[in-house]
C-alpha cells in the first residue's frame, strides 16, 4: 500500500529533525543524564516537528538500547512504538477528546504501571482545544503525577493554554523551518524517491511551505505524480498559483500603468482556475521583496527567498519604482486581500485593486498649503477685534449711531446682586479687562452653543460686580433678549469667575458699519485670491 511521503519520511530520531537544534540538543542531554521532566509543552506553527519530537522523546526514554539520547529503532519497544502497538505510549487528540470525561478516563488509567517500558507517556496533541473543565481535571495529575508517568503536550495556540498548565511544564518553542533547510531536505527525499527535482522547484516549494516541513513534503508528493521533472512550472500548477512570469508581467503592467495588460493577465489566470486570493498574496510578497531591495540593497538577498534570475528581475523593477509607490501598492493589495474574505466576487475585488494600482483612479484630494490663507484670516480677525477701539477713538470725528446696550431681563429677587458701582459715573479707566473671558466662552459653548457662536470675537471688562460684554455680532443682542439665554450666560460666568455679575451687553457697530466691514472683507478676499472651499478641510470666510 502506498504511504504518503510526509509519513514515510517523518524523522525517526532527534538527529533527523531539522532547524530545531536548540530543542533536540536539550532533550538529548536530558535523556542521557536521566533528568527528564514529568511534563513538556511543545509549541510552534504547523509542520515544525512538535508531534514528531514528542514521539521520539517517548521512544527514547523507554528504549532498551538508547544511543546518545536517540532511540535505537531496533529494539522491540522502538519497533512497536513506530507501528503504534506499544500501549505505554498513548496519543490523545484533544480536538476530538476535549471533555472532562476524557481526562477522567486518563486519570483512572494513569494508576496502572507501564506494561513493558520504564515510563507511561501521554502525548496530548492540540491541547489548547481542551475545555476549561478538562484543563481543571488534568491539572492535579500533572502537578503530582506518579513517578512512572510523563506528559507531552503539543499546541499551535499557546495563548489558549491556561497559565496553571504552563507553569507545570517545561516549554519548548519550535521555530519555523528555514527555507534553505526545507529545500535541502526536499532534495534528499527526491533523490531517495528517484524524483527529478530542480533547485528552482525545491526553492519554490520551500517558499510556499511557509516554514512547515509537512506542507513542503505534501506538495512534493502532489508534484511527483504530474511530470518527470519537477520545476517551478510544475509546482505552480500543483499549488494552483501563478508562475513567476505571470507575476512579473503583472508587476510590469502596474509599473507602466497598462491596465488592459494587467486585466488580461488576470483573466487568463482565472480561466486556468488560478486562486485569485493566492495571486493577491503573491503580488504582496513580490512587492515586499522590491521594498526590501529598495531599503536594504546589500542584505536583500539574505532576506528574500528566490532564484538568481528572479532576483535580477526584482532589482530591475526596484530601480524603476519609488519606495513610497511600492508601499502604497502593498497597502492597496492588503486592503484587497481583507475585502476578499467578505466579497461576493473575489475577481472583481482584485480587478478593482489592479485598476487603482495602474493609476486610473487618482486621489483628487491634494495637499494644500493653507499657511498664507491662515495668515490673511488672522490679519482680518485682528482688524475686527480692534474695530471697537478704532470706533471709540474716532467717535468725535464721525457721527455714529449709539451702540445698543442691553441688560438682563431676569425678575428681581432678594438674591439678585446690587450694583456696587455707579454706572453713570464710570470712566474707561475704571474698566478692568476680563482675562478669563475665553474660558467663559469655552464653557458657554457646552451649555448654549447657539448663543455662544454669536459671541465669537467678543471682549469683556468688569467694574465692581458689573460685567460689560462688547460683541461684534448684532445677532447676539437679539438672542440676549431671551430670558433663558441671559440666565444661562450669567450662570456660566458665575461658575468660571466664581462671582455673580450684573450683565451689560452691547454691540460696538451699527448695522451700516457692520455691512460696510463685511463688504470690505469680501473685496479684500477677492483681491488676495483666497479660494474658499465649502468642505471640512478648508476654512471659510
Amino acid at each position: 500500500m502506498y504511504k504518503a511521503l510526509y509519513r514515510k519520511w517523518r524523522p525517526m530520531t532527534f538527529d533527523d529533525v531539522i532547524s530545531q537544534q536548540q530543542t533536540t540538543d536539550t532533550l538529548k542531554n536530558q535523556i542521557m543524564s536521566g533528568k527528564t521532566a514529568h511534563a513538556y509543552l511543545f509549541t510552534g506553527s504547523r509542520g515544525t516537528g512538535k508531534t514528531t519530537c514528542a514521539r521520539i522523546l517517548a521512544k527514547a526514554v523507554n528504549c532498551r538500547n538508547m544511543k546518545d539520547g536517540n532511540p535505537c529503532l531496533e529494539c522491540d519497544i522502538c519497533r512497536d512504538a513506530d507501528s503504534g502497538a506499544l500501549t505505554d505510549i498513548v496519543e490523545i487528540d484533544a480536538a476530538s477528546n476535549n471533555g472532562v470525561d476524557n481526562i477522567r478516563d486518563l486519570r483512572d488509567a494513569a494508576v496502572y504501571t507501564p506494561d513493558r517500558g520504564q515510563y507511561k507517556i501521554y502525548i496530548i496533541d492540540e491541547v489548547h482545544m481542551l475545555s476549561a473543565g478538562a484543563f481543571n481535571a488534568l491539572l492535579k495529575i500533572m502537578e503530582e503525577p506518579p513517578p512512572y508517568i510523563k506528559f507531552i503536550l503539543a499546541t499551535t495556540e499557546i495563548h489558549k493554554v491556561p497559565a496553571t498548565i504552563l507553569s507545570r511544564c517545561q516549554r519548548f518553542d519550535f521555530r519555523r523551518i528555514k527555507p534553505e533547510d526545507i529545500a535541502s531536505r526536499l532534495k534528499f527525499i527526491a533523490e531517495q524517491e528517484q524524483l527529478s527535482l530542480t533547485d528552482g522547484g525545491a526553492a519554490m516549494i520551500a517558499k510556499l511551505a511557509d516554514g512547515g516541513m509537512r506542507d513542503a513534503v505534501s506538495l512534493l508528493d502532489r508534484c511527483s505524480v504530474g511530470d518527470e521533472v519537477i520545476d517551478e512550472n510544475v509546482v505552480s500548477a500543483a499549488a494552483g498559483i501563478a508562475g513567476k512570469e505571470y507575476l512579473f508581467g503583472l508587476l510590469e503592467a502596474i509599473d507602466s500603468g497598462d491596465t488592459a495588460k494587467a486585466l488580461s493577465i488576470t483573466a487568463s489566470l482565472y480561466d486556468m482556475s488560478k486562486d485569485i486570493s493566492r495571486l493577491c498574496e503573491e503580488l504582496i510578497v513580490q512587492l515586499r521583496n522590491i521594498m526590501l531591495i529598495k531599503v536594504s540593497p546589500d542584505t536583500a538577498e539574505s532576506l528574500i527567498v528566490c532564484v538568481a534570475d528572479e532576483m535580477q528581475k526584482l532589482r530591475e523593477l526596484a530601480d524603476k519604482t519609488q519606495l513610497d509607490t511600492v508601499m502604497s501598492h502593498i497597502s492597496v493589495l492588503q486592503e484587497c486581500s481583507e475585502n476578499m474574505n467578505r466579497a461576493m466576487n473575489r475577481r472583481v475585488e482584485f480587478e478593482m485593486a489592479l485598476i487603482k494600482l495602474c493609476g486610473n483612479i487618482r486621489n483628487n484630494t491634494e495637499a494644500i498649503d493653507n499657511s498664507e490663507i491662515y495668515d490673511k484670516i488672522k490679519q482680518l480677525e485682528d482688524k475686527l477685534r480692534n474695530a471697537p477701539l478704532q470706533m471709540q477713538n474716532n467717535a468725535p470725528q464721525q457721527a455714529q449711531k449709539p451702540p445698543e446696550v442691553l441688560t438682563a431681563n431676569a425678575p428681581q429677587t432678594e438674591s439678585d446682586p446690587v450694583p456696587t458701582v455707579d454706572i453713570k459715573n464710570l470712566k474707561p479707566s475704571d474698566l478692568i479687562p476680563c482675562e478669563r473671558w475665553p474660558e467663559v466662552l469655552e464653557e458657554f459653548k457646552q451649555v448654549n452653543p447657539a448663543v455662544a457662536g454669536s459671541l465669537d470675537g467678543s471682549i469683556a471688562a468688569t467694574a465692581g460686580n458689573i460685567i460689560f460684554i462688547t460683541s461684534q455680532n448684532r445677532f447676539f443682542i437679539t438672542l440676549f433678549k431671551v430670558r433663558e439665554n441671559a440666565v444661562s450666560l450669567g450662570s456660566t460666568i458665575n461658575r468660571v469667575l466664581g462671582q455673580r455679575y450684573i450683565i451689560k451687553a452691547r454691540c460696538a457697530t451699527t448695522v451700516d458699519q457692520q455691512k460696510s466691514m463685511a463688504e470690505q472683507l469680501v473685496q479684500k478676499a477677492i483681491k488676495s485670491n483666497i479660494e474658499v472651499a465649502v468642505d471640512n478641510s478648508t476654512p471659510q470666510i
